[in-house]
C-alpha cells in the first residue's frame, strides 16, 4: 500500500454515482422490478470507465470502480448469489426487514424518517436457512476482471486500486439468523464463507477494502441499549472474526472502513468513536478510513491526541463529507489534512471522504467534492513539506 511519502495522496469510501441509466438499473434492482441483463456487462464496463476517468480528472489517487457492480448491495439479490444457505421469509407482524431500521434514533425521529422512506416497504427478510458456504467465485472473478479491463481502456494514471467487501459483523445485519444455534456461530460461519472473497480482491492485486458500519452503528440497534462494556464485548467478537477471515492476507493490502451509515440524518444516537477506537486498530490492516468532516464527529480528532497510531499504519479520515451538498472549500480540506498529519504524522495520512458519495449527493456535487479534496491536498503538501 502506498504512502504519503512527498506529497498527501487522496482516496475516498468507495461508492460512486454511475451513468443515469446504469444508476436506473441499480435501483430497479433494489425495488425488485426486473432489468435487461444482457445489456448489464457492457453499461457496467463503460460506466466503469467513466467512473474511473472522473476520479483521475478529479485528482484522485487511490480509486474505486465505483462499486457500480453492487446492484442491491446488502441484499439477498445480491448476496444470493454469492453465499449459500441465505432465503427469505415472509414478516410477521412487528418485525422489520433489516436491523438498521430497527435503532432509537428511528423511534425518536419517526416523523422524519416516515417522510425520508423511498422505497416500497418489504414484505419478507432475507434470512440464514442453511449451511453457510461462499458460491461467488464466478462473481467476484467477473467484478475484478471489469475493473481492471475498465482501467486499461481509459489509460487513467493513478497510484492504486481498491475493492469494498463487507465485513462479516455487517453482513449479518442483513440476512437473520434462522439457521445457527448461535449467532455467534452465524458470525464465524459468515466469515469462514466471505474470506474467499477477500482473498479474490489481494490475489487480483488490488487493495481490499473491509467495510464496517457495524463496528460503531451497531450499538443503536440492540434491544434493549447495553452499557458500553456490554456492547465492547459484543463489538470485540466481531473483531475477532473479521480478522480469522483475514488470516494470510498481508495487512498492508488491506484498509478497514467504519462509520456511522451514510443516510442523511441526525446522527444523535451514534456511539461516540472513543469507546470503539481501540477496538478499530485491532483488525489486521494497513489503514484506517474514519469518518471526521462530518458535524456529528468531526471534533474526534481530539481522540487521536492520546491514542497512537500503530506503527507502519496509515489514516485516512474524512476530509470532506457526503452528508452535506455544501463543497468543502481547498483550504478547509487542507486545514483538516495538516491537524491530522500534526497528530500522526505527513507520511501516515491519505485523505479521504467520511463515506461513499453515490446516491448520497448529487453527482455533480459528488465530483465537485473529489476536486476539492484533492485541491485541498495539494495545498496541505505544500504546507507540509516546506516545514
Amino acid at each position: 500500500m502506498k504512502r504519503s511519502t512527498d506529497r498527501i495522496l487522496t482516496t475516498h469510501a468507495g461508492r460512486l454515482e454511475g451513468p443515469p441509466d446504469l444508476m436506473q438499473m441499480s435501483r430497479d434492482v433494489m425495488a425488485g422490478r426486473a432489468i435487461d441483463v444482457q445489456q448489464l456487462q457492457p453499461r457496467l464496463r463503460n460506466g466503469i470507465a467513466e467512473v474511473i476517468r472522473k476520479q483521475a480528472e478529479a485528482g484522485i489517487d487511490v480509486i474505486s470502480d465505483g462499486e457500480l457492480t453492487k446492484f442491491g448491495f446488502g441484499s439477498l439479490t445480491y448476496y444470493g448469489r454469492r453465499l449459500g444457505g441465505l432465503g427469505k421469509m415472509p414478516l410477521r407482524p412487528g418485525e422489520a426487514p433489516y436491523m438498521a431500521l430497527e435503532t432509537n434514533e428511528r423511534r425518536e425521529f419517526a416523523e422524519f424518517y416516515k417522510e425520508l422512506q423511498f422505497l416500497p416497504a418489504p414484505s419478507e427478510r432475507a434470512i440464514c436457512n442453511g449451511p453457510i458456504s461462499y458460491i461467488g467465485q464466478e462473481e467476484i472473478r467477473q467484478d475484478v476482471e471489469l475493473f481492471k479491463s475498465s482501467l486499461a481502456q481509459t489509460n487513467a494514471k493513478v497510484e492504486e486500486t481498491f475493492m469494498c467487501v463487507l465485513a462479516p459483523g455487517w453482513l449479518e445485519h442483513f440476512f437473520y439468523n434462522e439457521y445457527y444455534r448461535t449467532d455467534e456461530e452465524y458470525l464465524f460461519a459468515l466469515a469462514d464463507a466471505i474470506k474467499h472473497e477477500y482473498k479474490a480482491i489481494v490475489d487480483a492485486g488490488l487493495i481490499l477494502q473491509i467495510d464496517d458500519p457495524a463496528l460503531p452503528d451497531t450499538y443503536d440497534m440492540i434491544v434493549p441499549l447495553p452499557s458500553i462494556e456490554e456492547y465492547r464485548k459484543f463489538a470485540a467478537v466481531r473483531v475477532e472474526a473479521l480478522n480469522n477471515a483475514l488470516q494470510g492476507i498481508p495487512e498492508d493490502r488491506v484498509r478497514y472502513h467504519i462509520c456511522w451509515g451514510s443516510w442523511h440524518g441526525p446522527h444523535t444516537h451514534d456511539l461516540p468513536l472513543k469507546h470503539v477506537i481501540d477496538l478499530m486498530l485491532k483488525v489486521k490492516a494497513g489503514a484506517y478510513s474514519v469518518e471526521a468532516a462530518n458535524p456529528r464527529h468531526e471534533h474526534e480528532w481530539k481522540l487521536w491526541k492520546e491514542v497512537k497510531l500503530p506503527r507502519g499504519k496509515i489514516l485516512i479520515p474524512g476530509v470532506v463529507s457526503h452528508a452535506s451538498n455544501v463543497v468543502e472549500h481547498p483550504e478547509l480540506v487542507a486545514d483538516r489534512i495538516v491537524l491530522y498529519a500534526g497528530l500522526v504524522g505527513r507520511e501516515n495520512v491519505i485523505a479521504g471522504t467520511d463515506c461513499g458519495m453515490g446516491m448520497r449527493v448529487h453527482p455533480q456535487i459528488a465530483w465537485a467534492k473529489l476536486k476539492a479534496l484533492s485541491e485541498g491536498a495539494a495545498l496541505a503538501a505544500k504546507e507540509l513539506w516546506s516545514r
